[in-house]
């Protein structure tokens, strides 16, 4: 058998993805997400001292801790199954894949196993996260210092 003919059988062999149900439930799920999300938002505004603009970190807080739990027990990945990237965008996929490391090489022990691979999955995020940061800071301070915005 060459290789079109295996690329050929392949083909009628693999199921059909449902494309459009899966973007579906990405877009509903990482909805939902965002909704729990904005609603915990609310929650600090109205009963703390937050304000709209002081009220994301503790909100960013509290989501990565409700996935570190969801995690913990089994159901984020159920979640990420059933929805895809509508799971693994938000900020829980970044707090599921940190505790998942985390997870995976406890039988390591605490030094070499989750303090060594804590962030093997999420290190990049963070690196990428932190450049990025730092190149929309630096373009942002030569448009301000040149006067073409008042950021």
């Amino acid at each position: 058998m060459n290789q079109k003919d295996y690329e050929q059988l392949q083909t009628k062999l693999s199921p059909k993805t449902p494309i459009g149900l899966n973007v579906l439930k990405a877009f509903l799920v990482g909805g939902i997400i965002c909704t729990v999300g904005q609603a915990i938002s609310f929650f600090y505004i109205m009963n703390f001292d937050f304000t709209e603009r002081t009220a994301g970190n503790p909100t960013v807080a509290t989501m990565i801790f409700i996935s570190l739990l969801l995690t913990g027990f089994g159901l984020y990945k159920k979640l990420g199954q059933f929805a895809g990237a509508g799971s693994a965008v938000p900020v829980t996929g970044f707090g599921n894949a940190v505790i998942s490391a985390a997870i995976e090489h406890k039988t390591e022990g605490i030094v070499l196993g989750v303090g060594g691979n804590i962030f093997k999955l999420a290190g990049s995020v963070i690196l990428f996260g932190v450049v990025s940061a730092f190149f929309v800071a630096l373009v942002k301070l030569i448009l301000v210092t040149i006067g073409v915005t008042h950021w």
